[in-house]
């Protein structure tokens, strides 16, 4: 098995049991090669959907019933009508688990659009059906030596949005501008993109939330204009649990430079040290002690 993507966050390591996978397409399965929906569906035609992440680890899906309601509040927000409640979708994420004999080690892409259009546009009264929904699940084990080495961030030019313009409680398709964002750290030679806010604090990057160690204090942004991330929550709650400070607040590039340790997290990579950032090293420009017993917490968190 060899990484995929091996200087991403997202990194995982390439397993070639997904080539035999089958996708699920509202309520059938094909193989990924004939895994399609329609050049009209609202998630092509302009993003309009909502998505989720999860992981199976040993029979456990983690954090389902937060991954739930990030899912359903996302698309009541919309007004995208799933078309089943949430106990019935989650017996559909266990079909596909079972249709592919998975037990362990799998990550699954949970995606609903609003479904088939009449014609391309933005107008969601040219919906002729119900919502699309896509569930592809995937043996993915994040890239050890990311983990081992540390990710290499750059400070974006592109700011994360304020609720007013795009909230980022919405797990919306649309993912433009982090891709933006991203694209301009690639071309700096940086595995992934640290994104201020509208006011210059720091607020998340491109597809993780964002954090640094002072000391042993643990530090976030405030949740105002970054992600609901179900793994940043996680990480909170487990450090404040093992006695530690944590801290939401607004915070400077100023202090990230002085920061001891940082790290992300994700639901695939869970926790994921930062060796440098904008060219500087964080500490001794690997990952730190603090991140690693934070990870140890984690992993026996969810009982990997």
């Amino acid at each position: 098995m060899t990484p995929m993507s091996s200087t991403s966050s997202q990194s995982y390591v390439k397993d070639p049991r997904n080539e035999n996978v089958e996708i699920y397409i509202n309520g059938e399965f094909f193989s990924r090669d004939a895994a399609k929906v329609s050049i009209f569906d609202a998630g092509f035609v302009l993003g309009d959907g909502v998505w989720e992440g999860l992981r199976l680890v040993k029979g456990k899906l983690l954090a389902i019933d937060e991954h739930m309601a990030r899912m359903y509040e996302g698309a009541n927000a919309i007004q995208l009508d799933i078309g089943m409640p949430r106990e019935d979708l989650i017996a559909e994420i266990w079909k596909t688990l079972n249709h592919n004999g998975m037990e362990d080690g799998a990550h699954i892409r949970l995606m609903i659009s609003r479904g088939v259009k009449s014609t391309p546009n933005q107008d969601p009264r040219f919906i002729v059906g119900g919502a699309t929904i896509v569930i592809v699940a995937e043996y993915k084990q994040p890239n050890p030596d990311i983990k081992k080495k540390g990710l290499t961030l750059m400070t974006s030019t592109i700011r994360c949005s304020t609720p007013d313009v795009f909230d980022l409680r919405l797990n919306s398709h649309s993912r433009l501008n982090f891709i933006q964002a991203l694209i301009q750290a690639i071309n700096m030679g940086a595995d992934e993109a640290l994104m201020l806010d509208n006011r210059g604090f720091v607020a998340s990057c491109n597809s993780t939330n964002f954090f640094i160690i002072r000391g042993r204090e643990l530090w976030t942004s405030t949740g105002l204009t970054c992600f609901n991330g179900i793994t940043r929550s996680k990480a909170l709650k487990i450090w404040a649990d093992a006695g530690n400070i944590v801290r939401e607040k607004d915070f400077t590039l100023a202090e990230v430079y002085s920061a001891d340790e940082i790290f992300v997290t994700g639901t695939l990579g869970g926790i994921t040290p930062v060796s440098f950032i904008d060219g500087r090293p964080v500490g001794e420009g690997k990952p730190g002690p603090v991140t690693a017993e934070i990870a140890a917490l984690y992993a026996s968190y969810i009982g990997e």
